[in-house]
């Protein structure tokens, strides 16, 4: 049978056939957690290896990336390992990824702003968690390697006067800010020195520009059996009018969308 893809049939025109992003979501009905919707939504992530892409390193990806729900448990063992705290219940507690400059006072700028503007907005700062990545056991490309970030995790309990709505739109607005903020006070060497990829009382995502089966091996965290989840959301880049880079991985923060706005 002839392959008709290549010929202009009615409103097809195959000028306009082009590669896009996947994305894929998991979730349980019923709102219960487990390890298990991670795993799967990984699955489908890795199986979208050809929805995503990558350049002349065959192990660097355009980005791939995913949004779980906040695994509360999980953070209140981390954080009281690493920083000896204990976390404020659910819905009280907002946890950021973010993309820090590799740069020692950039850095320390950086969680200096977003600090102040916590503050300001009535809240307050539980503390910072470097999150464990393994980028040999990823075996991430010389590209990536070269201007990967260094990837921590903001801790912020809402102040006395937010709940459970409000909080979330403090958390919103104070990301907003921050990101305003630092857009242009910091140099740009190794692409966007400073990039919050979710902060939420309710959602958190790991990311970065990597190829899907690597996403896990990146990120330990989400390897971790204590890692649970009743929802995932997974996306696989395809860079079209923009390069690849860190930031630009999984651009969805609360809603699942497949292609670019030209």
């Amino acid at each position: 049978m002839p392959n008709n893809r290549a010929i202009t049939t009615g409103l097809y025109d195959p000028r306009f056939e082009h590669d896009s992003c996947g994305v894929g979501f998991v979730a349980h009905i019923k709102g219960e957690r487990s390890h298990q919707i991670l795993q799967d939504a990984n699955t489908i992530l890795v199986n979208m290896d050809h929805r995503g892409a990558c350049g002349s390193e065959e192990n660097t990806g355009d980005g791939a990336g995913i949004l779980t729900a906040l695994p509360h448990e999980f953070f209140e063992r981390a954080i009281h390992e690493s920083l000896g705290e204990r976390l404020p219940p659910p819905g009280r507690l907002g946890v950021g990824l973010v993309f820090l400059p590799t740069d020692h006072d950039e850095r320390r700028h950086s969680r200096e702003v977003v600090e102040k503007t916590v503050q300001q907005r009535g809240h307050s700062v539980i503390g910072w968690r470097p999150v464990p990545t393994d980028p040999d056991a990823a075996d991430i490309g010389p590209a990536a390697r070269h201007s990967e970030p260094v990837i921590e995790q903001l801790f912020v309990a809402a102040g006395s006067t937010a709940h459970d709505e409000t909080f979330e739109r403090e958390l919103y607005l104070i990301r907003k800010r921050v990101s305003h903020r630092l857009r242009d006070q910091l140099s740009s060497a190794n692409g966007v020195p400073f990039y919050i990829c979710s902060l939420s009382s309710r959602v958190i995502i790991y990311k970065g520009m990597l190829r899907p089966a690597q996403l896990l091996a990146y990120f330990p965290d989400l390897a971790d059996a204590k890692f649970t989840t009743h929802l995932a959301m997974v996306h696989s880049r395809f860079s079209t009018n923009t390069f690849p880079s860190w930031d630009r991985a999984q651009p969805n923060r609360f809603m699942a969308h497949n292609g670019e706005i030209n």
